[in-house]
């Protein structure tokens, strides 16, 4: 089963940089504390690495039907999590902050810095463009928009603040809308300023993964947790994908575009949530937890759901 091993060899190396920020965390180099450590390198990637990646993939992603059809599939699939994850956590009488961290775990999946790799290793080149599309055109919209406004509702910062005006003034948002704008308007991205982005937007995935090695502490009191997290994961890596297949033959994907978007629709949690948990005050260790074990369990689910699609 060689689609097996290219999964299970892409979750390695994914499990090797959170390790990473493990052992960092345990020796603690140069005197570092390491809850500033992890937060200076979350807001380096919100604030300027991220927004370089923004860029340097909306200014040029072409534009079609498929677009559209990938977009609405993935809107109606996280906004049907965001929805069950809510009237389910609510009810449970846990922390606020947790909650919100829960909400983001079942609803937004991995789905460019895991999804990209896994797409291209067992589909070909030629299905990238699905990951990008789910990512850009429905899943960091919805978590730059709803996403954040949940977070700043549970997690109790950037209270008072008119809402669309945070919205604006939150980085990634700002280069979307730039981008678009230049994709629109047919301005050429000059082959040096590529070379920036691309450099910038390098650092995205290894630097969320050390950061999630680094929010990642068992503490006791973990099986109880472990049991908050299984409805999120449950949402996450069953339901949805079954909600982005019902949805998909529903408006006409078949073949390896169904494959692909069914995919990503089962992906881990998205690390990028780290980033928002930081940001907004939410239970962080909660969140990385979640992403860690979800990554874990990706090694299965994902061989299952592709031997299952095909």
């Amino acid at each position: 089963m060689g689609y097996k091993m290219q999964i299970y060899q892409i979750l390695a190396q994914t499990a090797a940089l959170i390790l990473c920020g493990v052992v960092w965390r345990q020796l603690r180099p140069y005197g570092l504390d390491t809850g500033d450590t992890r937060r200076v390198l979350s807001n380096v990637v919100y604030g300027l690495l991220l927004p370089a990646l923004v860029l340097r993939v909306l200014w040029r992603v072409p534009l079609g039907l498929d677009v559209l059809k990938v977009s609405f599939v993935a809107v109606c699939a996280i906004s049907a999590a965001l929805l069950v994850a809510w009237g389910w956590y609510r009810l449970q009488g846990i922390d606020r902050p947790a909650v919100g961290a829960l909400l983001l775990a079942a609803a937004f999946g991995n789905v460019t810095y895991l999804g990209l790799p896994v797409l291209e290793s067992v589909l070909g080149p030629g299905m990238r463009h699905v990951a990008l599309e789910f990512d850009l055109f429905a899943s960091t919209p919805l978590l730059l928009t709803v996403g954040v406004l949940l977070a700043r509702h549970y997690g109790g910062l950037g209270k008072g603040e008119n809402p669309l005006l945070a919205l604006i003034k939150v980085p990634p948002v700002l280069a979307a809308l730039a981008a678009v704008g230049l994709n629109i308007t047919g301005v050429p991205l000059h082959p040096w300023l590529e070379g920036v982005f691309d450099k910038l937007a390098s650092g995205v995935v290894p630097l969320m993964l050390v950061v999630v090695g680094l929010g990642l502490e068992w503490k006791r009191g973990w099986a109880r947790r472990l049991v908050l997290l299984i409805p999120a994961l449950v949402i996450q890596m069953l339901l949805m994908p079954l909600w982005v297949w019902g949805l998909g033959l529903g408006i006409g994907l078949s073949g390896d575009l169904l494959v692909a978007v069914v995919l990503e629709g089962a992906m881990p949690c998205m690390l990028l949530g780290i980033v928002i948990c930081e940001r907004y005050g939410l239970d962080t260790p909660l969140y990385a937890e979640a992403v860690t074990v979800s990554t874990g369990l990706a090694a299965v689910t994902l061989p299952a759901w592709y031997h299952w699609l095909t």
